[in-house]
C-alpha cells in the first residue's frame, strides 16, 4: 500500500482530455443510429464497438434494444441482424408506398422545352447543343442539363468543325417510349429544318 493514498486516488482517476472526450460524444443509441443510417451494408458489432469505443457486449445488448423498439413503435423501418452484421431496412408493407414514391420520380412529365430538345437531338443525332438551339430558336444549355441527370440522352463525343460536344439518346428513352429502335421513331423529319440549314447554323456563344 502506498503511503501517499491521495496519490492512488489521482493515478486512478482519469485525465482531463479523457472526461472531455466523452462529454462531448453523443449518447451510444445515437451514435448507433448515426451509422446505421450511412451504411449501404450490414455492418459486424465489432465494428460498431471499435468506432463507439464501447464494449462489443454493450454494443450487441443496445442494437437488440433499438431492434426490439422500433417494432413496438410501429416504425416504417427496422433494425435487423443479418449476414454477420447490423443493418437498417424499410418495413416490408411499406413497399407500396416506396414503390410510388419512386415510381412518381421517375415518371415526372418533362416540360415541353424538354420535350422539343429531345425530339430535336433524337432525330439530328449525334448533334451539338449549338445545333439544337438553333433548331429551337433559344439557349438550351439547361434543357440539356435536365435530359443528361434524366439519363435520356449522353455525350457522344466532340464536333469535328466546331468542337462542341454531340449528343445523343439513350436506351433508357426506348425503354420509356417503348420502342425496340430508333428506326421506329414516327417520321418528324419534315417538321425539322433541312440537314444544310442546321449545318450553316452559327452555334451560340
Amino acid at each position: 500500500m502506498s503511503d501517499h493514498p491521495q496519490d492512488e486516488e489521482l493515478a486512478e482517476a482519469p485525465a482531463p482530455d479523457d472526461v472531455a472526450h466523452e462529454a462531448a460524444l453523443p449518447p451510444l443509441r445515437a451514435g448507433l443510429e448515426a451509422v446505421l443510417l450511412v451504411t449501404d451494408e450490414p455492418v459486424p458489432a465489432v465494428t460498431l464497438a471499435q468506432v463507439t469505443e464501447r464494449p462489443t457486449e454493450e454494443v450487441e445488448e443496445v442494437l437488440h434494444s433499438l431492434a426490439q423498439e422500433y417494432v413496438e413503435q410501429d416504425r416504417g423501418f427496422e433494425l435487423r441482424q443479418v449476414a454477420g452484421g447490423w443493418r437498417l431496412y424499410t418495413r416490408a408493407d411499406c413497399a407500396p408506398y416506396i414503390e410510388r414514391f419512386v415510381l412518381d420520380g421517375q415518371s415526372a412529365r418533362l416540360t415541353q422545352a424538354a420535350l422539343e430538345t429531345l425530339a430535336v437531338i433524337a432525330y439530328r443525332q449525334p448533334v451539338t447543343r449549338s445545333r439544337v438551339s438553333a433548331v429551337r430558336g433559344v439557349n438550351v444549355d439547361g434543357v440539356v442539363r435536365t435530359l443528361l441527370a434524366r439519363g435520356l440522352i449522353t455525350e457522344s463525343g466532340q464536333d469535328e468543325d466546331s468542337g462542341g460536344i454531340l449528343y445523343r439518346t439513350t436506351p433508357l428513352l426506348l425503354e420509356r417510349l417503348g420502342l425496340q429502335s430508333l428506326d421506329e421513331l414516327p417520321s418528324l423529319a419534315p417538321l425539322l429544318p433541312e440537314l444544310e440549314e442546321l449545318d450553316s447554323a452559327q452555334p451560340s456563344p
